[in-house]
């Protein structure tokens, strides 16, 4: 085991050691896999009226299998996606996440039988379920403490960039697409032969770009003095710290990893400390996605249809969401490591359930156009700089080191078992208490969260992943 020269280390980064280029680059490339699971997710939901067209679906169980089926991939990723980040390292894995994503985008854009279509989009929900892991946990692993906020949360932003160029993508694809006088897609359109298929595919330019990009990006430090190569993760952050730094933050890796097992098992995950965490954890990722945010981007044609509006202005509007949601997400960036984890979740929960309870009277007076959209707006915006971002950053830094990966994986397979309870019911829920008792579900699920917070979830903001884990499962 390595072992410092000095023996008084720095306690802080000094800032003129920090090689913030250096930094950015790998985060950047790491947060590729963030860009591409944004826009894998989405994507679906533009080329779903013209897929549904060539594959002739009528059953409403088929449609909504079609469209949920990747939450399966999802789920699986994000279960494989510990153990193999644990086994054979962050770096292959963010390797095989780019990989899956560029075979799995051309196989399903051009699927020509239904069944095939369902392989391939399974196959990506792997790709995503294993990029919502790894890429956020690699970022949380290089990034200094005073840094680790914004960087953990540039992989939202690639998310988020990602969800908007699928978005600007399917406008501009539908726009040119003819239609019948009822507004139905002609099976004989360009857009129902091929337009979706070019939807997918466009997905394998980032992913080329990333799978071109990952090989060159250094291992994750901590993975590299769990492997017992202190001198790898060593040259690891010193490039990306200077030596002051590196020999300092190997020394307090080396403490948090100093009398546990390399790897803990999952049995260790379900006895105390652990399992308070792990509740913590997985809670976080259950109210990320009950806040009811992504059934406005999932159903986000059947809202804006209910509210009155026409084929292209959901489309449009659907773009609207997006730019909204990455500015919202910059201005995230800028607070995360300023104001906290902790206080921008509890303002993003009583944020977005004063707009949901908004839009639940609007629904139930019969407003429509302006006033729904407006309210979605600020919705998104207020899930954008909270929720979005800061639950992918806690769930990185909550855990020990010994146990991040497992338990990142479990709390984020929650997060993936969330959605999909989320995405199938809200048709139920909307059918039997219509979209004002919906969303005023929505809302008493967001004013729980922020009281879940304020007494279950402590402050990380500024303290280094080995300082938290010295600390983490006290009892």
């Amino acid at each position: 085991m390595y072992t410092p020269s000095s023996a008084s280390l720095p306690q802080s980064l000094d800032r003129t050691d920090l090689h913030l280029g250096y930094l950015w680059t790998i985060a950047f490339v790491a947060a590729l896999g963030g860009l591409l699971f944004g826009y894998d997710w989405v994507v679906i939901g533009g080329a779903k009226p013209f897929y549904e067209v060539y594959f002739q679906l009528r059953s409403e169980a088929l449609i909504g299998w079609a469209n949920s089926c990747a939450l399966l991939g999802c789920f699986a990723g994000s279960i494989l996606a510990g153990p193999a980040a644990d086994r054979f390292g962050r770096k292959k894995a963010l390797v095989c996440c780019a990989l899956l994503f560029a075979i799995s985008s051309v196989l399903t854009g051009w699927a020509h039988t239904f069944s095939a279509f369902i392989v391939w989009r399974i196959t990506g929900g792997v790709a995503i379920g294993l990029a919502s892991n790894v890429s956020p946990m690699y970022i949380a692993e290089i990034s200094p403490a005073e840094w680790r906020g914004r960087l953990v949360s540039l992989n939202q932003l690639a998310i988020v960039i990602g969800i908007l160029a699928a978005q600007l993508a399917n406008w501009r694809i539908a726009e040119i697409i003819p239609s019948d006088l009822h507004g139905q897609v002609l099976a004989s359109s360009w857009n129902a032969l091929f337009g979706w298929r070019w939807m997918f595919t466009a997905v394998a330019v980032p992913a080329i770009l990333f799978l071109c990009s990952a090989p060159f990006i250094p291992e994750s430090p901590r993975w590299l003095a769990a492997r017992q190569k202190s001198d790898a993760a060593l040259l690891v952050l010193r490039r990306i710290g200077g030596k002051g730094y590196a020999h300092s933050e190997l020394q307090a890796i080396q403490a948090s990893l100093a009398g546990s097992h390399e790897r803990a098992g999952w049995r260790e995950l379900l006895v105390s400390p652990g399992r308070k965490l792990l509740a913590i954890g997985a809670a976080l990722a259950i109210l990320q996605q009950w806040s009811g945010i992504n059934i406005l981007f999932n159903y986000a044609q059947e809202i804006y249809r209910s509210a009155g509006y026409g084929v292209s202005e959901i489309l449009f509007n659907i773009v609207i969401t997006g730019a909204i949601n990455l500015v919202f997400t910059l201005v995230a960036m800028l607070l995360v490591d300023r104001f906290g984890r902790r206080r921008l979740m509890i303002f993003g929960c009583i944020a977005i359930g004063i707009s949901h309870l908004a839009a639940s009277l609007a629904y139930r007076a019969h407003m429509h156009g302006t006033w729904v959209l407006v309210l979605t707006l600020c919705a998104i915006a207020s899930y954008a700089m909270s929720l979005a971002p800061v639950t992918w950053v806690l769930i990185t830094e909550i855990f020990p080191n010994r146990m991040r990966a497992s338990a990142v994986s479990v709390s984020i397979a929650t997060l993936w078992v969330a959605s999909f309870v989320l995405t199938y019911t809200f048709p139920l829920l909307n059918q039997s208490l219509g979209t004002s008792g919906t969303f005023f579900l929505y809302t008493l699920i967001c004013f729980a969260g922020a009281v879940f917070v304020s007494f279950a979830v402590r402050e990380t903001k500024g303290r280094s992943l080995d300082l938290l884990d010295q600390t983490a499962t006290r009892p």
